[in-house]
């Protein structure tokens, strides 16, 4: 035992000295990890350690790979089309209403089938989870009922802090600590349904092409990994920003990536307020204006960042030519109340209890609509 302690402190120090692990090195640290066989003050030390050194493309692959092979319930969604996946990692600087939920409406809308995989909010308070769970998704379910919803309704989302969906490791780590590590990228990498389309967005500029790499490493046959930055680039958000430049790497069908950067003109839209994508941290206001976007009743920056959004999914599935006639084609479809359908549905599907779920949505609809 002491053997095994002293091994896994001194590996601990190279990290914190800054020095790069071996894929197989970084799969046997997370192994221990996820099997809780380390006292917690030397599991939070590794985390701390090699997020604060910036992970590798492999160190990231080697840290999916443990999670999704000793934590992770699988399921195998039987579909006409690929899987997608879309989120961000969290822990930016901008602390941004909830873009990428509604962005996936937009995508599951236009028939891209949408396997979600996301957390409650860590460092803040309105998570993918969060805002679903808000809206009358059951997302504390079974993996079957997502497997479910994915199959009827082409949406669904995989709760990451759940035991249901990581019995062994992550639903306990991620309830222990409320700081961002490693785990927001290789932790939502470890989809249930082993999406093989992405889009991702990271908390770092600097880590745009290092989870490109590690996407296209862990399988991915097309993904758009981004980070935006505010007007003065002075904070950054895990989304494709409409108020500053965004950084992006794109893997094509072929294996190469490249890299290229994105600004708000090219698509023809206002610089918005920093102020107007904050997010309040109360559930219940994000809720309404939620649904008020989705309804087109409030046409505002938060509708253009959520259009912005949805573009690269439809461009990588093919639904759009570029980036740019991608958002184009979200309008429309935001506007055409489709994406407010979807969500309907989705709450529908992926419910045990669907009509009383299905009478919340209603209410808070109504809600919305008296204060818009």
């Amino acid at each position: 035992m002491e053997d095994r302690l002293r091994s896994f402190g001194l590996t601990v120090d190279s990290l914190i000295k800054g020095n790069d692990l071996t894929r197989e090195q970084t799969k046997e640290m997370f192994r221990q990890v996820l099997l809780n066989e380390q006292p917690d003050l030397q599991q939070g030390a590794f985390l701390a350690a090699i997020t604060s050194k910036g992970p590798t493309p492999e160190e990231l692959a080697a840290a999916w790979e443990a999670i999704y092979e000793f934590d992770t319930v699988k399921v195998t969604p039987d579909v006409a089309g690929p899987l997608v996946d879309n989120c961000g990692t969290g822990m930016d600087t901008m602390k941004t209403f909830n873009i990428s939920t509604a962005a996936s409406l937009i995508g599951a809308a236009d028939g891209v089938i949408l396997a979600k995989h996301g957390a409650r909010a860590i460092t803040s308070k309105c998570g993918v989870v969060d805002i679903l769970e808000a809206l009358g998704v059951d997302v504390e379910c079974d993996v079957s009922l997502v497997k479910k919803s994915i199959e009827s309704a082409g949406i669904g989302i995989f709760n990451g802090m759940s035991a249901k969906v990581h019995p062994t490791a992550l639903f306990r780590i991620l309830s222990q600590i409320r700081f961002g590590t490693i785990l927001n990228m290789a932790g939502s990498l470890a989809n249930p349904a082993s999406p093989t389309y992405g889009v991702r967005g990271v908390y770092s500029k600097e880590l745009v092409l290092p989870v490109a790499k590690t996407m296209r490493e862990i399988g991915y046959k097309a993904a758009i990994v981004v980070h935006g930055l505010n007007r003065d680039g002075s904070k950054g958000m895990d989304e494709i920003s409409s108020i500053g430049e965004t950084s992006i790497a794109e893997l094509h069908p072929d294996g190469e990536i490249t890299a290229y950067v994105l600004h708000p003109g090219q698509f023809r839209i206002e610089h918005a307020r920093e102020r107007e994508l904050l997010c309040s941290f109360d559930k219940a206001e994000e809720a309404l204006h939620f649904l008020r976007i989705l309804g087109n009743e409030e046409v505002n920056s938060r509708k253009d960042i959520i259009c912005l959004n949805a573009a690269p999914i439809l461009y990588i599935m093919g639904k759009a030519s570029s980036i740019e006639e991608g958002y184009d084609r979200a309008v429309e479809i935001l506007e055409s109340g489709r994406a407010l359908g979807k969500l309907r549905q989705w709450v529908r599907t992926q419910n045990l209890e669907p009509k009383k779920s299905e009478e919340r949505l209603q209410r808070l609809m109504e809600q919305a609509k008296v204060q818009a």
